[in-house]
């Protein structure tokens, strides 16, 4: 994995970001992680293509909150995000790794042994969930 900090956003980290938030918010999340010394994005290559990406800001050295995680749909199942989050959590020395997903991504988090609570309907119709891994649980 390496950090992608380019001002100008390739096109595939652009694709790749806008799976995991609005294509609108895509440049505003981008520029966030240029220039915020607490968040960090990095990306996964195969082959020498990017099929993956990894933001995370941090609130303290112990904690971080995944903002972003996409890997390219064809890739998805083969561990790509099993492994940057376990990257993340050992570069980093993480002690909890938090993130706020939707019903689709709940069973991804639980496999790596993230505990599961439910925030409920954040949105009308859209039920959100808090992940935290404490990392010394990490599968």
């Amino acid at each position: 994995m390496k950090e992608v900090n380019s001002i100008r956003i390739d096109p595939i980290v652009k694709r790749l970001l806008s799976y995991a938030t609005s294509e609108e918010k895509v440049e505003a999340e981008y520029k966030k992680y240029t220039c915020s010394p607490n968040r960090k994005l990095f990306s996964t290559e195969v082959n020498g293509e990017i099929v993956s990406c990894i933001g995370v800001e941090f609130h303290n050295f112990e904690k971080g909150v995944i903002k972003h995680i996409a890997v390219l749909p064809i890739k998805r199942g083969s561990g790509i995000g099993r492994s940057m989050i376990k990257f993340i959590c050992s570069k980093y020395k993480l002690k909890s790794l938090l993130a706020e997903t939707d019903k689709d991504a709940v069973l991804f988090y639980s496999s790596l042994g993230f505990q599961i609570t439910s925030l409920g309907e954040k949105y009308p119709g859209v039920e959100r969930f808090l992940c935290e891994l404490r990392t010394s649980t990490l599968t």
